[in-house]
């Protein structure tokens, strides 16, 4: 039965207050399976966001005086607050992205680990002593705070990438503003409650929800404000490009995570079983709808049919169900639009020759596993991100075959490699273009201390442990004269 639970009226946060938009405006966000309305959320515009970039900037000066141990605390006492409200959130993504409580659940764990692993960095913003030539130089590399950050979150594992755009940025002193997704208010908006409960003082942490149709006037006020220093955006290669772009004529740094086309290679030596649990995890968890998702499995001809036979029966009892009810592994597809565009992507292909093992394309949000054999470069799905409940297999005739295919993509987010040769696959990860690589796991995998990031149109730029310390502070050179100065004029 779908639930039916009462929509959720949510405000922007701004400074110290929960607020309407400036207009009085509103937007609803639909539940994906029922079409009934899940939340209702002030919809703000460009002169909210810039309201929102002062707020940030007016306490900038204070909170980036603040000392680390302080700032430490508060991103604990963050961490706990977030897993306390983890039934709000289980509801929030339940009713917003038609998420299993599984996959919510996962969020919010990995989401309060972010929070603690930031809070660990806050006495490691370290910086040096750097011998210089010139006598009584004391030389330093000092890194400090960049100013206020805007985040721009997703909707497909909406806790993390809300909580991972804001957590290192606060840890470094930095004050922020999210800028939620237009999907999933609700869920953002619970990060923002869960900050000020924990204490943030006014304006360190500040939450816009808009309506879809003004994205691009928030986010360009957001981008365009003089006080705004770093931007950060995980979502999709279109969106940001778009955002590099326009920060671009102002100097500013982007981090970017972007779209992705995984590859997972199974070699001719490889473990099947343990390949087939890995690319089933990969390819379907979270209807195959997380940035890592295995797109792409190739698998070494010697042994294909057998590997496919496997995942075939795997993939078979990988079925989607109402998340309200709970009783299957898979919930729903964001939306009737995402799995018409699944369902075209699969018609595609098996019309140009690929083989349909396992799941049928369906133009509903609930769809069950599907896999596709033999794939080949002239079908869409090749190159195109599904995300989706869809992965290809494509047959490799070798390894050095295996490595031109999965490099063959303008994407290289994460890929995965299955050998029972340790050496042999270290060798071929070294050659697979991607900011991440996987040998004999999946390619969903991420932990808060993980430099975490990609290449190519999957963006630049590191989130977490030390990587992320360095996008979002200012590495600065400062020397102190020790002894009395000498010039040639």
């Amino acid at each position: 039965m779908v639930d039916q639970a009462p929509s959720v009226r949510t405000k922007l946060l701004i400074g110290s207050d929960y607020r309407e938009a400036e207009t009085g405006r509103t937007f609803d966000r639909l539940n994906p399976l029922s079409g009934a309305v899940a939340t209702t959320s002030s919809a703000a515009n460009a002169a909210d966001a810039n309201a929102a970039v002062e707020a940030a900037q007016t306490a900038f000066g204070a909170w980036s005086a603040t000392g680390p141990n302080a700032r430490r605390a508060l991103l604990q006492s963050a961490a706990e607050g977030l897993s306390r409200r983890a039934d709000d959130f289980v509801a929030a993504m339940r009713s917003e992205v038609g998420a299993t409580e599984g996959w919510a659940r996962f969020n919010i764990a990995l989401a309060a680990g972010i929070l603690r692993e930031a809070g660990a960095l806050t006495t490691q913003i370290a910086g040096e002593v750097i011998p210089s030539d010139k006598p009584g130089c004391l030389a330093l590399a000092v890194r400090q705070p960049a100013g206020v950050v805007v985040g721009i979150a997703p909707w497909n594992a909406p806790v993390i990438l809300g909580v991972r755009a804001i957590a290192t940025p606060l840890a470094c002193g930095n004050t922020v503003v999210l800028k939620a997704s237009e999907i999933c208010p609700r869920t953002h908006g619970l990060i923002g409650e869960v900050l000020r409960e924990a204490g943030f003082p006014a304006g360190v942490v500040n939450v816009l929800t808009n309506d879809p149709a003004d994205a691009a006037d928030v986010v360009g006020a957001l981008i365009d404000h003089p006080a705004v220093r770093r931007i950060n955006f995980t979502g999709s290669t279109t969106v940001g490009r778009i955002i590099a772009e326009r920060a671009a004529r102002h100097l500013k740094p982007v981090l970017l995570e972007l779209g992705g086309k995984a590859p997972l290679l199974v070699l001719k030596d490889a473990d099947l079983d343990e390949a087939v649990k890995a690319a089933a995890f990969g390819a379907f968890m979270n209807q195959g709808q997380i940035c890592m998702s295995t797109e792409r499995i190739i698998v070494d001809d010697s042994i294909a049919d057998a590997f496919v036979a496997k995942f075939a029966l795997k993939a078979k009892t990988l079925t989607a169900g109402d998340p309200a009810v709970g009783a299957s592994p898979l919930g729903a597809l964001v939306s009737s639009q995402a799995a018409v565009c699944v369902a075209r992507l699969i018609d595609d292909a098996t019309a140009k020759g690929a083989v349909l093992v396992a799941g049928s394309p369906t133009e509903q949000p609930l769809m069950n596993a599907t896999v596709l054999d033999h794939v080949t470069p002239e079908m869409r799905i090749y190159r195109e991100e599904s995300f989706g409940p869809v992965v290809c297999v494509i047959r490799a005739r070798d390894d050095d075959d295996a490595v031109r295919l999965a490099n063959d993509s303008e994407y290289g987010l994460s890929a995965a490699i299955f050998s029972k040769d340790v050496a042999r696959a270290i060798n071929l990860a070294g050659r697979v273009r991607s900011g991440i690589c996987h040998i004999n796991g999946p390619t969903v995998q991420d932990e808060a201390q993980m430099p975490f990031g990609g290449v190519g149109a999957s963006g630049y730029g590191r989130f977490g442990g030390h990587a992320g310390i360095a996008e979002f502070t200012d590495l600065r050179w400062i020397t102190i004269e020790t002894q009395p100065g000498h010039y040639p004029i």
